[in-house]
């Protein structure tokens, strides 16, 4: 059974979080779905993981290959049969998805009120309905747990 993490990002940009959390998903050997609500803003992400520094295996959804990508962008269920899913933009991801994946990680600007409500929105949504949820802040430069649902006995 899986559960959703929740970063929420106030030091390091969208690309550069994502990229390593999905470096570190791929050395755990899974695939991975980065599930968008925008095309125009996946394709953004493309060209910035394309660009940076360092190789990170990744396609655009809607190609005959999608199903061979370890990383697939995507605005709906990929096809790429990830056991990692990555939710940015908002993206929806319900607590069933949740609890049939490995890890699923929702990562959202913490500079943008709108994304801090959705994100609070989907917090409470899930963990209602049963699913296991942590929450990491990187206010303090390192990355630090600050809640968990169900919270330890």
């Amino acid at each position: 059974m899986g559960a959703a993490y929740f970063y929420h990002l106030t030091r390091n940009p969208l690309e550069k979080t994502l990229a390593t959390l999905v470096e570190k998903a791929l050395s755990a050997g899974w695939r991975v779905e980065v599930r968008g609500r925008a095309d125009a803003q996946l394709r953004a992400l493309d060209v910035a993981l394309w660009q940076r520094e360092g190789f990170l295996p990744h396609g655009m959804a809607g190609g005959p290959h999608d199903a061979d990508q370890p990383v697939l962008l995507t605005t709906g269920a990929g096809g790429n049969s990830a056991s990692c899913l990555m939710c940015i933009q908002g993206a929806d991801v319900t607590s069933d998805e949740i609890a049939a994946a490995d890890r699923v990680c929702i990562l959202f600007d913490g500079h943008d009120p709108e994304a801090l409500q959705q994100a609070r929105g989907q917090w409470k949504s899930l963990t209602d309905a049963g699913a296991t949820a942590q929450y990491w802040s990187e206010e303090t430069g390192k990355w630090q747990m600050k809640a968990q649902h169900p919270k330890p006995e």
